[in-house]
């Protein structure tokens, strides 16, 4: 495609909003740092996008929503959308009664290597929700420490107040995808606004320009705001104490120190006008009616740059990031699901690059506001970010490396303290890769090989061998860890043992006896394999222990109608959540131990009697991505489509989840990334439904066993 093609393809899908709704909110960013505004440009509106928890939710043992108890059709008037300014690097902790220590959230398991130490103390998933006082330790553990919501900047009075929504009218915002850039033209008590708003790619910055004739009358102005922090806080948790000091350089120019509990960070304004302070805000007015202000988080010893210097640093950042890797259109397809295909495609991949894009790894709803109080699960990690070196765009994830060598340490200290060799990944941590107590996530195994799987990725894309030798350390860490964990049976065959809880977290209640999950098993076979695979290109000989346990993974149990089961273990099967069964081909390469036909036979399954209604976000894009490896294109594209209340996508793209918890879920946008580039794949041997047409350009590895350009 040429550059003019691809633009068009783009800007087709601008996510454009005509009304002030709490889900209506478009984002600007850069991957470490991210602002959500709403139909004003900026976030004028916050009472109106924050979260109202849903008093129908339900939380069992963990995290697990009942979702037939709560709803059964999507309604966009259930959900909301915070305006937060977050970043990779802005974290606070709160104060609990005392120091509590990692050893008072663990419990000792008896298994067949002794006893085995797990951060398991953690049940329950709201701070608000009660809890008995010998959970306080792990519930802080888990709680702490919390992303932090940075500040604010919105459209206000010209005496600093909040805008009231009812003297908003006629509004318009729109993204512009190609240029990152937010354009919103409003009236306010009938006077024109046009505000335009843009991230700074390559710093922790933010640019706004507003024109209206209420600026000169002093009836408008925009603001810095410090909002105290949103998080909810348990019952043994003290008041979150905050504080700013401000110092003014120059006209125009002033710097903030802002303390959050423990946490300290600068926050330097400048603006074409004039700034009042008033304690935790900045006020920037004008006689003028052209103001622009600039915020700068971090700020350095450097001037800050002018709001067009940032738009125009935007403009070729995101020109770049659309003109770089593959892109996918469905033109000439008569079908109309294709056009929202499309759309879903294109907002996806600029939500991804805004979110998941930073130096460590993304939480599952990005930089826009704090499900899990903003700490990152590791088990989805692949779903945020595979996709970029399957599009070509490998050096977002890269960005991320670096602090999986950072957390090795911490990892291998978990492992040891376990009796394994090797490393433990983590599933939900933070930057320092503390693992968090969880009655859940401590028992999962399906993140262990996802950074074999990530690299393997990476290195198909195209990497110099000096790539593949900085980065063997983690391989290895990684293998000796799978290797050791894997225990020998009288049959010969290696299995994966107790306690553990598969992908499919429906069998959290058998975690002392869930054994050999189907997916688990395959991923080990495939991932210990590749490992070897990357010890022979650096010169190293293969490690007999890896390739013992990779060939010798145990078949995977069938249920009576020959079809997959999810574990060996009773109840085998429960139709609900994740069918994670079908991830062992097709979200996997092929291995020795599945059978394509016994796959087929299982999707058919998945396809008729799964409940869909406890389904998640990516699980469309697992039932895609297996039916496409299996050659049926008709059903992979029926998967990334199907009617259900998970698998809705809002006008800015995002996709919903529950109710007053988790309003958008970006591991969905990854992964409907990851299973189109299987399909476009795939389409060059197996026919597309009538009315299809897929266009590829430049399309790169999807599946790690082989390279494919079409």
């Amino acid at each position: 495609m040429t550059e003019s093609a691809r633009r068009a393809l783009v800007r087709r899908h601008n996510p454009v909003l005509t009304e002030a709704h709490p889900v209506n909110t478009l984002t600007v960013g850069n991957g470490d740092i991210a602002m959500t505004v709403d139909v004003t440009g900026l976030q004028s509106f916050p009472a109106l996008h924050e979260l109202r928890p849903d008093p129908r939710r339900v939380v069992g043992d963990g995290i697990r929503e009942l979702p037939e108890q709560v709803r059964r059709d999507f309604d966009r008037d259930d959900f909301q959308i915070p305006l937060r300014i977050q970043s990779t690097w802005g974290w606070y902790e709160t104060r609990g009664r005392r120091t509590y220590r990692p050893d008072e959230a663990a419990t000792t398991y008896d298994t067949g290597r002794g006893p085995v130490p797990y951060l398991d103390r953690m049940g329950i998933q709201r701070a608000k929700d009660p809890m008995p006082e010998d959970l306080e330790p792990a519930a802080w553990l888990a709680y702490n420490p919390r992303r932090m919501h940075l500040g604010r900047l919105a459209l206000v009075t010209g005496d600093g107040e909040p805008l009231d929504p009812a003297r908003l009218h006629e509004p318009r915002a729109e993204c512009d995808l190609w240029s990152g850039t937010v354009g919103s033209r409003h009236r306010i008590d009938g006077e024109p606004v046009e505000v335009t708003t843009v991230a700074d790619p390559e710093a922790h910055r933010f640019a706004v320009r507003v024109t209206s004739p209420l600026l000169a009358s002093g009836t408008l102005a925009v603001a810095w705001v410090f909002d105290p922090q949103a998080d909810d806080l348990a019952w043994f948790e003290q008041p979150v104490e905050s504080g700013t000091g401000w110092r003014h350089p120059a006209p125009g120019h002033a710097v903030a120190a802002r303390r959050v509990a423990a946490s300290r960070y600068e926050v330097q304004v400048t603006t074409t006008g004039t700034l009042t302070e008033d304690g935790d805000r900045i006020v920037a007015g004008t006689t003028s009616d052209t103001i622009e202000v600039v915020v700068t988080l971090r700020p350095g010893a450097e001037p800050a740059p002018s709001f067009g210097d940032v738009r125009t640093a935007a403009e070729r950042w995101w020109a770049g990031y659309w003109t770089s890797g593959a892109a996918i259109s469905f033109d000439g397809s008569t079908d109309p699901a294709a056009a929202e295909l499309e759309r879903r495609v294109v907002l996806s991949q600029y939500l991804t690059a805004v979110n998941c894009a930073g130096v460590t790894p993304p939480a599952e709803t990005g930089l826009t506001y704090n499900t899990w109080t903003g700490k990152f699960h590791l088990e989805m990690h692949w779903w945020h970010a595979a996709h970029f070196p399957m599009w070509g765009r490998g050096a977002l994830l890269e960005r991320s490396l670096a602090w999986y060598h950072s957390a090795l340490p911490a990892a291998r200290q978990t492992a040891r303290d376990q009796g394994f060799r090797g490393a433990r990944w983590p599933k939900h941590t933070e930057p320092s890769a503390r693992e968090s107590p969880s009655s859940i996530g401590v028992f999962l195994l399906w993140q262990q090989p996802h950074l074999i799987h990530l690299l393997e990725l990476l290195r198909h894309e195209g990497r110099s061998p000096e790539f593949e030798a900085e980065h063997y350390p983690l391989i290895e860490a990684t293998a000796d860890f799978m290797a050791d964990v894997a225990t020998l049976g009288d049959d010969g065959s290696y299995g994966l043992r107790p306690p553990l809880i598969p992908a499919q977290e429906s069998y959290l209640g058998d975690r002392e006896t869930n054994a050999d999950p189907t997916f688990e098993l395959a991923y080990w076979a495939w991932a210990l394999r590749v490992a070897n695979e990357w010890r022979v290109r650096l010169g190293l000989p293969e490690r007999s222990d890896w390739a013992r346990v990779g060939t010798g993974m145990r078949t995977p149990a069938l249920m009576p109608d020959g079809t997959y089961a999810a574990l060996a273990t009773p109840p085998m099967l429960i139709r609900k959540d994740h069918p994670s069964m079908l991830m062992a081909l097709g979200w996997l390469p092929d291995t020795a131990i599945i059978d394509p036909a016994v796959m087929a036979a299982t999707l058919d399954g998945v396809w008729r009697d799964w409940d869909l209604q406890s389904s998640w976000g990516w699980d469309y894009p697992v039932m895609a991505m297996t039916a496409a490896r299996l050659g049926d294109l008709r059903r992979a594209l029926d998967a990334l489509l199907l009617p259900s209340p998970k698998n809705e996508f809002l006008p800015n793209g995002h996709n919903p989840q529950i109710p007053g918890f988790l309003t958008l879920y970006l591991p969905a946008n990854g992964g409907l990334l990851a299973a189109v580039a299987h399909i476009a794949a795939a389409e060059a041997g197996a026919a597309l439904p009538p009315g299809w047409q897929i266009n590829t350009d430049n399309l790169f590895l999807v599946r790690p066993e082989r390279q494919n350009h079409a």
